[in-house]
């Protein structure tokens, strides 16, 4: 009995042996596990990160073209189109003008005088400025007026008795501004004053007489 008593204790110990070693090894692993688990991650690949970031801003610069690209091309449609629609009312209110000249020459074929052609003429001349007008172009005004090379240019300096230094006598041709900007010069003759008077010449001078000798 005795002896039977001391086998079950000795396998009873050798069970809490082995059960110790076991729970050791096991909070060993534990401990090695959370070490790791306290390690920081490796730092990223700088060349990796800065392939990321090529990459990145290679699709941000070909966005950016394809955008430019677009807007170049529909800025160069709006402006022929803006072009297109400015030609067409030119054309539009000149039409009428040259329609009136063709019959003027017509007309001057069969006339009976010259005062009927050029009646004829002066209607269409006035209808070639009233056009222009409403094209906002404007004649500029030249004759009796002081030279300005921003609108003027001069093409001769004349002397003349009538006009002060620098006032336009003559246009030779008609300069006109469409808005606030200019279209062409007009072309005109500038005074430089009147003719300088002639300097009264001086009188002849006496010859001296000698000296008499004195006694």
């Amino acid at each position: 009995m005795s002896d039977s008593s001391d086998k079950d204790q000795d396998e009873t110990t050798e069970k809490n042996g082995t059960d110790s070693a076991g729970d050791t090894v096991s909070f060993a692993e534990e401990d090695v596990q959370t070490e790791a688990a306290k390690e920081p991650p490796p730092p990223p690949d700088p060349l990796e990160v800065a392939k990321a970031e090529a990459s990145k801003f290679r699709d941000q610069l070909l966005r950016t073209a394809a955008d430019f690209d677009n807007f170049r091309k529909r800025s160069r449609r709006e402006v022929e189109e803006a072009t297109r629609k400015g030609t067409e009312k030119a054309l539009k209110e000149l039409l009428p003008v040259f329609d009136n000249l063709e019959r003027a020459t017509a007309s001057a074929e069969a006339a009976p005088d010259v005062k009927s052609v050029a009646d004829g003429l002066r209607m269409v001349g006035k209808q070639f400025t009233t056009t222009l007008e409403k094209l906002q172009v404007r004649r500029i005004t030249a004759v009796g007026l002081p030279f300005d090379p921003m609108m003027h240019e001069a093409i001769q300096h004349v002397e003349s008795a009538e006009h002060a230094a620098g006032v336009i006598t003559h246009e030779v041709q008609a300069g006109y501004t469409i808005g606030d900007v200019l279209l062409r010069a007009a072309m005109v003759v500038v005074s430089k004053g009147g003719p300088a008077a002639e300097e009264p010449s001086a009188a002849p001078s006496e010859p001296e007489k000698d000296a008499e000798p004195v006694n």
